[in-house]
């Protein structure tokens, strides 16, 4: 089973229908969906393989409607209930940017997870949203351990540049070697971040295996520093919302690696999810 372990949280996507205009009105429409990093994987990888997400809401209407979001596209939850839900506002501009005003509340507070809740794991991913606070930081190096020991793989997603600086670059690459997953995943910006795009030393120093998505350009894959594969991205026919597009890109990669395929296929099986998600507002699964 794929177990995934962080965010879920609501999301409230602003499409700006013009350039947007600094200190005034500018023409948008308003999406509400069920939203955070890690409920976007398992959401979407749960349609592919055996998924479960471990996570805490609030004990609101809030938590309560996007449990039973996810829940419906077929994800095996184990979820904390107390607190204040947290939800993300996402502006998105006209050409599918997008910039994000987290508020993770409950989500947050993750601790104390029994250790029963990773049964049948055999691959936990983790956003790095998870590292971002106490307590649940150190619940997700627990976790990480745990299913270490239960001989799980593990995979670690960069997640945010912005997170990534906040939290400081060398702490996060102290955190990575410590924790050696299998598979990090990273954008281009991300990954430079981090000084693992080109590969080298330092990729090989924090996991087994580098993922670096470049957007429409090639996807390489860095093995021990060195690049083992280039693939290709096909083209899409329209970008709008570039939200979850990751998040989509790993539900793909990791079934398909729990399904034996190697990094090509892999990376493809990611690409051509991410492509379902860029037409849609946010990044839950696309519905009619």
């Amino acid at each position: 089973m794929l177990v995934v372990v962080g965010d879920l949280l609501e999301d409230i996507v602003v499409w700006a229908t013009e350039p947007i205009r600094a200190a005034t009105d500018s023409a948008a429409q308003v999406f509400r969906s069920r939203g955070g990093s890690a409920a976007n994987v398992a959401a979407h990888a749960a349609a592919r393989t055996p998924t479960r997400f471990i996570g805490r809401v609030g004990d609101d209407g809030a938590g309560a409607a996007l449990v039973s979001a996810l829940a419906a596209s077929g994800v095996d939850l184990r979820v904390q209930r107390e607190g204040r839900t947290g939800a993300v506002v996402l502006v998105v501009a006209p050409d599918g940017e997008r910039t994000m005003f987290p508020d993770r509340a409950a989500a947050a507070e993750l601790s104390g997870v029994e250790p029963r809740w990773l049964d049948g794991v055999a691959w936990l991913h983790v956003p790095s949203y998870g590292f971002e606070h106490e307590p649940m930081r150190g619940e997700v190096r627990r976790l990480v351990a745990l299913a270490r020991d239960r001989g799980a793989r593990v995979s670690i997603d960069a997640s945010s540049t912005g997170l990534l600086e906040g939290l400081g670059v060398a702490r996060v690459l102290g955190w990575l070697a410590q924790l050696r997953p299998d598979v990090l995943f990273a954008n281009e910006a991300e990954a430079e971040r981090l000084g693992v795009d080109g590969g080298g030393e330092v990729a090989a120093s924090v996991a087994a295996r580098v993922v670096v998505k470049h957007g429409p350009e090639p996807t390489d894959v860095f093995d021990a520093g060195e690049r083992v594969a280039r693939v290709p991205v096909p083209p899409v026919a329209a970008v709008r919302d570039l939200t979850g597009a990751g998040d989509a890109f790993a539900a793909g990669y990791l079934a398909a690696a729990i399904d034996g395929a190697d990094a090509t296929a892999a990376c493809a099986t990611g690409h051509a999810l991410a492509a379902s998600v860029i037409a849609s507002a946010g990044g839950d699964i696309p519905h009619g």
